[in-house]
């Protein structure tokens, strides 16, 4: 297709097919001829050419049609021989006929694929009947508003405005758009009807702003889900809203609301019409974001133990820059606690006058008052959030100066200052939900021993990493690390309660010696090296305890650490450069919105559990946790500016999109769009990718936006944001600048999918449980430890163990056949199945009547008359996935509990189990490896459970779904015009 060319209207389509193009007609040999395919001049036939066959064979009668499919979804197409010849995007079938043969072609871009498939879905739906291709002698609800806009313009009632005027309101209703496109779109269209001058008149501006205005890949979904031409009525957008964005119990009120709100034509809100404009502002409205507006608001338990969150953390909060030069600066306080910082670092030294000061390593031109921090701190501490705030005190003052900073502690945070001591009797910290309000000071206490008002503590931490940047070289040596002493008074030694600062030794002297409130701070290069060394170990230490990592004193230029590499392990506090921008503050950023932006996330449940098993270094899929896919579509962006400095003449980009997953070492990945070269500020890409997510809890996606046209700097745009929290459906995803403003106007637009989803700490309603079955079928299975009594009762559990599988399994495949069947793809929902069949149905020239009983608890679905062998297969496959869910859900609760019997049973070895092992000759490394495995087999009898239930819940979802996507198709026993919306779902007998 010309670049230039625009199909922005059926008509534009049908002139593009009676025109005709290319393609490649592919045989179920998998061979690929090239023939030249156009339609009709009275649009009754597809003809192609040249052909072996009688030119009256060679053509396809468009009222045969059953269906047309995007994408490779036949047989054919599927055939290994060619499913990597070409994209997904470039292929796409026509079923055509009584017998459903499939007529399968392969064209050379999307936006071809694109305009056949839209003008031969439109000709199917309206198209029985010639579709008159002049000028319709009533204006379209389109054009009736644009001229109205137009006249409202035209206060002098001459029939034209100014070129400026009517690049003005052009700009106005399209806000991103650049007004040299505009002022060149109209002088392009007078210059084809040899108008020239300022003067704009009516038909030149509707048809610029048809031009300008229309997305087609908008117009493209319109045309789909429309029943009534060029827009959308309540039911249509009800059906897309149900069926496409996953939204639960969808009304035509609902519907109705949305049309008012966005709809720009008075006549189309009046009639309850959604037109082009309308559904265009709709989706790029916040209604239609990626990001799940549940998770805007604290949606996750604060009532677990601190240690078992992260917690969004800074690091050297005064700077403005880097370390080196960096000056400190009141202010990065302030912007740092409004931006959900919860764990924050002052670093105090001797001031002049009595007066502690703070400032980072040699920004001593730039300290700031000690008091005047605290104030800020009050000021701001639970502006953004209501949770704990905790206070990472560094000090470096002498006696004198110390006992002043207790009194500005106390006199300005007064009753929010955390005084408490410790329950001896408790294993774990309190809540957040306890803590709220408070704040928490994390520094050195003098030890039990010391009973004099001062004493000498090791300050081991980033006090030395400070003493080194300023050229102190008092040292002693403790357990071989160096570390220097501090004096410290009991004053302020009393004010640290529930965090108070020791050193790390080693995982085992942890184990039997750490207290619960006490914290560790480990340099970023020691926590790497356990990371990499002692993965488990490090996973179990943070379970219990909270541990803080400091960027090492080597990033002079304030660079960040990947948090990434330490949430994986558990790690709760990664302290952040908030002033150095970039992929780090972005995955820190992005991940810390999940929680309402409080500051803290609630950590996996396979990393929190006291008996669970989890390598940090995990390589693939984790024992009971069900592995989603997610299917990322990448179909277009919209007013993408130049990147920030760019010399380059002229305003074109040349972009190019990286969607990223950021998790455990497993879902690390990253793919690419191809570069878009041509209309870059609005490219369309069209390109699909798969990443398998084996931990969701703790993936992050993000999208980034580069130039290839640009030599340096060629950054644009990102978004980043939690698995957890994406909605499925198409989406506009904000982009964001370097430094993390949204840049006003500039998305992408995308669609997402989720199969095999299991929720995190919420009930996911939407994402159906589907994985592509293998050919031999692998079992979870538990691991030996070594001691008799526990290897028997783990035995004992082999059997359910592969029955949780199996029942699982069969539902998943049972369902993926079914919806191949159905042309769509495993990420499709039952509702999209349900649509399908129902569209074939009402394309029948036969008298087919498919019947769906819901009178039943499982509906079954029979087809009366003469059945083609495709549809038969089809009612087959829906038979299998029924009588499989059916299986699930009445064996289910028995298989359940017996899983968690055996873990229960497990469990009660907890305890014991060193000295079970011990006494049956087990130490060492064997010991350590017992007791591995022994977690790791509790971690599987409770996954499969967990997974074993949520396969239930969702079987009965997919009942569900069947019920009222029937019904919401409008093929009722009476037909969908006589249910009211109470009826809906409620009806016992469907007909299709």
């Amino acid at each position: 297709m010309p670049s230039d060319r625009k199909i922005n209207s059926t008509a534009a389509c049908m002139a593009f097919m009676l025109e005709g193009c290319e393609m490649k007609k592919v045989r179920s040999n998998s061979r690929m001829y090239n023939r030249y395919f156009l339609l009709d001049p009275d649009m009754h036939w597809l003809r192609w050419e040249p052909s072996k066959k009688d030119s009256e064979k060679a053509k396809l009668e468009i009222k045969s049609i059953k269906e047309v499919r995007l994408g490779k979804k036949t047989p054919v197409l599927r055939s290994n021989g060619l499913s990597d010849q070409f994209p997904d995007e470039c292929a796409f079938s026509i079923i055509y006929g009584d017998n459903y043969e499939s007529l399968d072609l392969v064209a050379s871009t999307a936006d071809i694929v694109s305009t056949w498939v839209m003008g031969l879905r439109y000709l199917v739906s309206y198209g029985r009947h010639p579709v008159d291709m002049a000028e319709p002698s009533q204006p379209s609800l389109r054009t009736s508003w644009i001229g109205s806009v137009f006249e409202l313009a035209d206060m002098e009632k001459g029939g034209h405005i100014d070129l400026f005027r009517a690049t003005q309101i052009i700009k106005g209703l399209n806000p991103g758009m650049k007004e040299s496109r505009i002022e060149l779109k109209f002088k392009e269209l007078q210059k084809a009807k040899d108008q020239y001058g300022e003067a704009i008149n009516l038909d030149t501006f509707v048809e610029a702003y048809c031009e300008l205005c229309t997305r087609p890949e908008i117009f493209f979904l319109l045309v789909q889900f429309s029943s009534n031409k060029e827009y959308l009525d309540s039911k249509d957008l009800m059906l897309f809203v149900e069926v496409e964005q996953g939204v639960e119990g969808v009304t035509e009120e609902m519907c109705r609301d949305i049309v008012q709100k966005f709809e720009p034509s008075a006549k189309g809100r009046e009639r309850g019409y959604l037109s082009i404009d309308g559904f265009t502002h709709y989706l790029l409205s916040s209604e239609c974001h990626i990001f799940d507006p549940q998770h805007k608001k604290v949606c996750q338990d604060m009532t677990q133990p601190l240690s078992h969150y992260y917690i969004n953390s800074s690091h050297n909060a005064s700077l403005l820059d880097d370390h080196f030069w960096g000056s400190s600066d009141i202010s990065s306080y302030i912007r740092a606690l409004r931006m959900g910082c919860r764990s924050i670092e002052v670093i105090v030294w001797d001031g002049p006058d009595n007066e502690p000061v703070v400032y980072v390593g040699s920004s001593v031109a730039s300290q700031l008052a000690f008091s005047k921090v605290l104030d800020i701190i009050n000021q701001y501490a639970f502006e953004s959030s209501e949770y704990p705030l905790i206070l990472c005190l560094v000090t470096h003052c002498c006696i004198p100066q110390q006992r002043v900073m207790v009194q500005h502690l106390k006199k300005i945070l007064g009753d929010k200052l955390y005084a408490e001591p410790p329950n001896k009797e408790e294993n774990y910290l309190p809540s957040p939900e306890k803590l709220k309000g408070k704040i928490l000071l994390k520094s050195k206490k003098l030890p039990p021993s010391c009973t004099d008002s001062e004493g000498d503590v090791t300050d081991e931490e980033e006090g030395l990493e400070m003493s080194r940047r300023v050229g102190a070289d008092e040292k002693d040596q403790l357990n071989g690390l160096g570390c220097k002493r501090l004096r410290l008074c009991r004053e302020l030694s009393d004010l640290v309660c529930l965090c108070k600062s020791v050193q790390f030794r080693d995982f085992e002297l942890s184990k039997r010696e750490q207290k619960y409130w006490e914290i560790c701070s480990f340099n970023e290069v020691d926590a790497n090296r356990f990371a990499n060394e002692f993965p488990e170990e490090f996973v179990c230490y943070n379970k219990r305890f909270i541990s803080r990592v400091y960027p090492t004193s080597m990033r002079i230029d304030s660079s960040n650490m990947n948090p990434q590499d330490f949430w994986k392990c558990g790690c709760q506090i990664v302290a952040m450069n908030y002033q150095t921008p970039g992929l780090m503050m972005d995955l820190n950023l992005g991940w810390f919105r999940q929680n309402g932006n409080c500051g803290y996330v609630l950590r996996p449940a396979i990393m929190r559990e006291e008996v669970s098993y989890f390598s940090a270094n995990a390589r693939d899929s984790l024992p009971g946790v069900s592995a989603q896919l997610l299917h990322i579509k990448v179909i277009s962006g919209q007013n993408l500016p130049k990147p920030r400095g760019s010399a380059a003449k002229g305003d074109v980009v040349e972009p190019y999109i990286y969607v990223e997953i950021h998790g455990i070492p497993a879902d690390c990945a990253e793919q690419r769009t191809k570069t878009v070269s041509q209309n870059g500020d609005n490219p369309i890409f069209d390109e699909s990718f798969e990443f398998q997510i084996n931990l969701p809890e703790l993936a992050v996606l993000r999208f980034v936006v580069l130039d290839d046209d640009y030599i340096g700097d060629e950054f644009i745009g990102q978004y980043t944001i939690p698995f957890e929290c994406l909605q499925p459906g198409y989406r506009h995803v904000p982009l964001q600048s370097l430094t993390g403003e949204f840049l006003p106007n500039t998305t992408l637009f995308v669609h997402v999918a989720i199969t095999n989803r299991r929720g995190g700490g919420k009930a996911h309603k939407r994402g159906l449980s589907v994985k592509k079955g293998r050919k031999a079928r692998e079992y979870t299975t538990t691991k030996t430890t070594g001691i008799k009594v526990v290897d028997e009762l783990f035995r004992a559990s082999t059997q359910p163990l592969r029955e949780a599988t199996d029942l699982r399994e069969n539902v998943q495949n049972a369902m993926v056949s079914f919806k191949e069947l159905c042309g769509l793809t495993p990420a499709a929902n039952m509702k999209q199945c349900i649509l399908t069949v129902s569209t074939w149905l009402m394309n029948s020239e036969r008298s087919l009547k498919v019947i769906v009983d819901l009178s039943e608890t499982y509906p079954t679905m029979e087809a009366q008359g003469l059945v083609p062998e495709l549809l038969r297969k089809v009612l087959n496959a829906y038979d299998m996935m029924i009588q499989t869910s059916k299986t699930l859900i009445e064996s289910a609760d028995v298989v359940y509990s017996k899983l968690t019997q055996a873990q229960r049973a497990g469990l009660d070895f907890h305890e014991d189990l060193h000295r079970i092992g011990a006494k049956e000759g087990l130490k060492g490394r064997k010991l350590q490896k017992a007791m591995e495995s022994y977690a790791w087999n509790i971690t599987v009898l409770k996954g499969q459970a967990d997974l074993l239930k949520h396969a239930k819940s969702e079987a009965l979802d997919t009942l569900r779904q069947i019920h009222c996507a029937a019904q919401s198709c409008g093929l009722s026993k009476n037909g969908a015009s006589e249910n009211t919306d109470e009826d809906r779902c409620n009806s016992p007998v469907i007909h299709f």
